[in-house]
């Protein structure tokens, strides 16, 4: 992004596909190939094959680089500046709210503090996005059910201000696993390392609560109430609120690529969102082959989605953020993300450069002759206009 060295010193020089085709041990994405990733990378380990499909970048209109702010903009949000603080700011605040409402809390170490909810539930910060931005509800999920967890954060999200507040949890994970997983970055923050405590591992549930967000003006809600129907997969479902649309948890990749590709088979007429969130855990531990190890296995089942796709289908690719696993630091890192546009029939050119994710959501509006998100500028007439 232009304005990484003022707004995110730390990310200059971050360029994840880039360098993780710099340092990979290995990767081979023959589909991404087909579709045009080399016309945005222009790197001298992928083929230079004629692109099938069209090709550009978009700029992140959101403050940071947040996937809740980053999936909200997709989906056609204008995006809100965020508050940002530290949980320990705001831990008494927070600490007398849910006493109020019945709870047992409790500060277990005045050194690195959180709050510890009837002895199962940890409320600190998120360590693993921007600083200040994110609180974390992190919860066992065979000690304490997840509509209770919920509960918990719902109180936690009234009296606070940042940018998000996410309720997570998972089964076969304890809470001492969750209270030894807390550690305290450089920067002060404290929290649970969600990918060392292994809440990820067993029937992984969450739900995020922010603030600046009007469902209804996002496509997923506005192709609902025109009685299309919308399927949302993985972190979509974890991050979208939209009533009626079909949400499928998924974390692992393999199952989140076939679900899209179940769901093809089952959908008339509608949109499937879907987000491979296995790449951004790889990019938070910092490891290249894991994360090129995770695109790989998307490309492969990439071609099993361009093999159903029909001629009135439409195929978008692209990011939230980056996460550059080289930079030197584990947050996601604010670059403009690649967009990768397919259809047969359409056009295989270039797009440019866009101002926002949200051209995404706008696209798709007049693609299927519905009203505008509130955010975004659609380019649908680029793909479907006389070259």
């Amino acid at each position: 992004m232009d304005d990484v060295v003022e707004t995110r010193p730390q990310d200059k020089g971050a360029n994840t596909f880039q360098h993780i085709l710099d340092k990979a041990d290995k990767i081979e994405i023959p589909n991404l190939e087909k579709l045009g990733i080399n016309k945005i990378l222009k790197h001298e380990r992928l083929k230079s094959v004629e692109n099938e499909g069209s090709y550009g970048k978009l700029n992140l209109k959101h403050y940071g680089a947040d996937s809740y702010a980053g999936h909200q903009e997709i989906m056609g949000t204008d995006p809100k500046k965020p508050l940002m603080k530290p949980f320990v700011d705001c831990i008494d605040e927070v600490k007398e709210a849910l006493e109020k409402e019945g709870y047992e809390v409790e500060i277990p170490d005045l050194e690195k503090q959180y709050l510890l909810v009837n002895k199962v539930v940890i409320v600190a910060d998120n360590i693993e996005t921007d600083y200040g931005q994110i609180y974390n509800i992190s919860a066992p999920l065979d000690y304490i059910s997840f509509e209770k967890v919920m509960e918990i954060g719902q109180v936690v999200r009234k009296n606070v201000k940042v940018n998000r507040v996410i309720a997570l949890g998972g089964h076969e994970v304890s809470p001492e696993q969750l209270i030894n997983s807390i550690e305290q970055r450089d920067d002060g923050l404290v929290g649970v390392n969600s990918p060392k405590s292994g809440v990820y591992k067993k029937d992984y549930q969450a739900r995020h609560m922010g603030y600046g967000v009007d469902p209804s003006k996002q496509i997923s809600s506005i192709l609902t109430k025109e009685n299309r129907e919308v399927t949302l997969i993985g972190k979509m479902q974890d991050i979208i609120e939209c009533e009626k649309a079909t949400k499928i948890p998924a974390v692992d990749t393999e199952l989140v690529m076939k679900k899209i590709i179940e769901n093809i088979d089952k959908m008339n007429e509608g949109l499937i969102s879907a987000t491979v969130q296995e790449t951004d855990l790889r990019g938070h531990a910092e490891d290249i082959q894991g994360y090129a190890d995770k695109i790989m296995l998307a490309d492969k089942y990439l071609g099993n989605i361009l093999e159903k796709m029909t001629e009135e289908d439409i195929l978008f690719i692209s990011a939230d953020h980056g996460n550059d696993p080289t930079i030197g630091h584990s947050q996601h890192t604010r670059e403009k993300t690649f967009l990768l546009a397919y259809g047969k029939g359409l056009n295989n050119i270039n797009i440019g450069e866009r101002e926002t994710l949200s051209d995404i959501a706008a696209t798709v509006a007049e693609y299927f002759n519905v009203s505008n998100p509130e955010n975004g500028e659609s380019f649908y007439r680029l793909l479907v206009e006389d070259k």
